[in-house]
């Protein structure tokens, strides 16, 4: 996510309270829907340094299959134009160019870019994709590192979304300081996912769920019921906090402290970077969200985890048809009434 240190494989490895889709139960197999036989299919790939989910529901098994292949082959596709380690994406060229040039960017791209610049506005700078500039860090493999205060100090300046600077007209993107360097991982994980959706849907495929590092989008139902999808614990990440039951478009995104993290000199240090502080977040534990489409929440989940619980109930009273749960760093769960509304008990 965007406040992330991310592996080098990958555009995010990070998520909090993670979603797991429990498919209502459902056997994985052939089922049957109004007469007609309807294949059902399931596959896993690792993409953006996590497993991606898919299952589907269709009438042609070969069909149904191709087009599962071609929106692993989309996501594919955007993960190379996004991740900063990949030495040829388009964001690498764009960190390479800082304070020197600017650099053409495909549509996609552009599309992320302006959705972090309106993330970084809304949440006034909670969340910022130029915490690129923070590369101290590492906690993926390897040596766990932990910068010091002069160097955080050193990196502070280049940390400002407002020296992103984008030109829609002639389609080009430029950071303003050499040194700059976008992390586009809490930002583009998600339009990904998407563009595999929409790849299934031009492919026929009506009935859909793509679970990426627990960040799950579906549309139609699975099986003729809706799709049942269990939200982590993060103070306790072996528990389900409960289920919520979605059908039709649905977005469940989360964001947290406890699945990328070390301990160093007995505290915890996560992934969440604050990029006004370039330490990591504290306050919350985790962030789950339910909505309609990937517009509603994408960049969220990370902003709430620098602003802080007061944030999301903020959040919650402005967009009431949002679905917001908060684990804070006090112990406590705060849920908004949509997620309340939601949220289903799991039996002991």
């Amino acid at each position: 996510m965007q406040q992330a240190s991310l592996p080098p494989h990958g555009l995010s490895r990070r998520r909090m309270v993670m979603a797991l889709p429990l498919l209502g139960g459902a056997v994985w197999g052939v089922g049957a829907s109004a007469g007609a036989r309807v294949v059902s299919e399931r596959s896993s790939r690792p993409l953006m340094g996590t497993q991606v989910d898919m299952a589907a529901e269709g009438v042609d098994g070969p069909q149904l299959r191709r087009a599962m292949d071609r929106a692993y082959a989309e996501m594919q596709r955007l993960e190379a134009l996004m991740s900063r380690y990949q030495p040829r994406s388009v964001v690498s060229r764009i960190n390479l160019a800082a304070g020197v040039t600017p650099v053409r960017v495909p549509a996609e791209v552009m599309a992320v870019l302006q959705s972090a610049q309106r993330a970084s506005a809304t949440s006034r700078g909670a969340f910022d994709v130029t915490v690129g500039a923070f590369k101290s860090w590492n906690f993926g493999p390897g040596e766990k590192v932990v910068p010091g205060a002069s160097e955080i100090a050193r990196q502070l300046p280049l940390v400002d979304a407002r020296g992103l600077v984008l030109d829609v007209a002639a389609g080009t993107a430029f950071l303003a300081r050499q040194g700059m360097a976008l992390d586009l991982g809490g930002i583009a994980k998600l339009p990904i996912l998407e563009a595999g959706m929409n790849m299934l849907r031009s492919e026929g495929v009506e009935n859909a769920m793509i679970n990426g590092g627990g960040d799950v989008l579906t549309q139609g139902l699975w099986q003729g019921r809706p799709w049942r999808v269990g939200l982590r614990d993060p103070r306790s990440p072996e528990r389900l906090l409960g289920v919520v039951a979605v059908a039709g478009a649905s977005v469940v995104a989360s964001s947290g402290d406890y699945e990328r993290y070390f301990f160093h000199e007995g505290q915890r240090q996560h992934h969440v970077l604050n990029p006004r502080t370039g330490r990591p977040a504290s306050g919350v534990h985790g962030v789950s969200l339910v909505a309609r489409d990937v517009a509603a929440v994408n960049g969220l989940g990370a902003s709430l985890m620098v602003q802080g619980p007061q944030a999301g109930r903020a959040l919650a009273q402005r967009m009431p048809e949002l679905a917001v749960l908060i684990a804070g760093q006090d112990g406590g769960v705060w849920q908004s009434a949509a997620m309340s509304a939601l949220l289903e008990p799991v039996p002991s």
